[in-house]
């Protein structure tokens, strides 16, 4: 799936990618993104090699704050 959306969201300082992905859904459940695109992000990073790596997949589908 190509996710051409930017959410507008700070992860959370300290986080997991687990903590960081919970917050991650609310953000995306308020600003309207559909079920498969939030299942999407999830998915990858959930099969993400580590924290590391999963918070990078959801940093890349943040806008930063300007």
């Amino acid at each position: 799936m190509n996710i051409r959306k930017q959410l507008t969201w700070t992860p959370p300082a300290g986080a997991n990618r687990f903590s960081a992905l919970d917050s991650f859904v609310r953000a995306a459940e308020d600003e309207d993104w559909t079920e498969a695109e939030i299942q999407f992000v999830i998915d990858e990073v959930v099969e993400a090699r580590d924290d590391a790596a999963g918070l990078a997949v959801l940093v890349s589908f943040t806008q930063p704050w300007r």
